[in-house]
């Protein structure tokens, strides 16, 4: 099942008429930057969207995430119309409608493992090149790491980043 998508002006013109806009990004993306107004209900707790009639209007960073989920997403809307924004975050940015961004919040988590994931995996090789043929092994590691999170959903990077000094910060 789809929800209709709406355009950012459609989308505003919903939410001046009363409807509610959901962030279903991970609270750590809200904090970093979200649209005003903007009520964040992670993916994950969306079974906890509260039902009060409006209309509601769903959003993440681009549309793809609430598209994949657009099923669960009208689950969750209950009896109320429920539309996606079309391009999210992106588009409604791109449409020149205002974002509060705090840049002062660490980067998303995912983001953090991608750049450490990428990090450890270049030191190995560049190590197994230059300095011993062990450390590709480095890569490797990293490698099945990521393989692992992918096939059980279970990141242990992710959740040693999530507890660095740098992600205390983040808003939950």
């Amino acid at each position: 099942m789809t929800l209709a998508p709406l355009s950012p002006a459609d989308t505003r013109t919903a939410i001046d008429a009363g409807a509610r806009l959901i962030d279903i990004r991970g609270a750590d993306e809200h904090a970093r930057e979200r649209i005003p107004g903007a009520v964040n209900v992670p993916l994950d707790r969306i079974r906890d969207l509260p039902h009060d009639g409006r209309p509601v209007v769903f959003h993440c960073k681009s549309g793809m995430r609430t598209a994949a989920n657009a099923v669960q997403l009208r689950t969750a809307a209950g009896e109320a119309t429920a539309y996606i924004l079309a391009g999210g975050i992106e588009a409604w940015r791109q449409a020149g409608y205002p974002i509060v961004a705090d840049r002062s919040q660490p980067l998303e988590i995912m983001r953090q493992v991608q750049i450490t994931a990428g990090a450890l995996v270049l030191t190995g090789v560049l190590l197994g090149l230059f300095v011993a043929p062990g450390f590709f092994g480095l890569s490797a590691f990293v490698g099945a790491g990521l393989m692992f999170a992918g096939v059980t959903g279970w990141c242990g990077m992710a959740n040693l980043l999530r507890v660095m000094p740098w992600n205390r910060r983040a808003a939950t």
